[in-house]
């Protein structure tokens, strides 16, 4: 089974930006989907971000169009997202996560692979 480990977490004033890693422990060749999901203190896990294995088709939570951007190293088996104009509402735990399927989704529960977060707290 592979592993999903996230890093790049951290403390960032309003306005600022983080880059988030996740690299996989294993290298899986076929279609596969990276998404990024994030759950604030209270509130239920959602999607941020996705991206396919071929990094062609990428797919955004609307709350995060324009200021996030996933892409993926493929040689380095790791994906990130880089977070830009970050807002107190950004604030989260955030996590990496893989489906074994060639589209992407925005459900959590289509997700088998799951890491253990990167904490992201943005100051006003």
């Amino acid at each position: 089974q592979v592993q999903l480990v996230e890093s790049g977490g951290g403390l960032v004033q309003a306005g600022g930006s983080l880059r988030l890693s996740c690299a996989a422990s294993a290298r899986t060749f076929g279609n596969h989907v990276m998404g990024w999901f994030r759950q604030a203190p209270g509130k239920e896990r959602e999607f941020v971000a996705a991206i396919s294995w071929s990094g062609s088709n990428t797919d955004y939570a609307d709350f995060v169009k324009g200021r996030f951007t996933i892409s993926r190293d493929k040689a380095k088996n790791t994906v990130y997202l880089q977070m830009n104009s970050l807002k107190p509402e950004d604030t989260a735990v955030y996590y990496c996560a893989r489906r074994y399927y060639s589209d992407t989704s925005l459900q959590p529960g289509e997700y088998a692979v799951w890491g253990k977060g990167t904490v992201v707290t943005v100051s006003s």
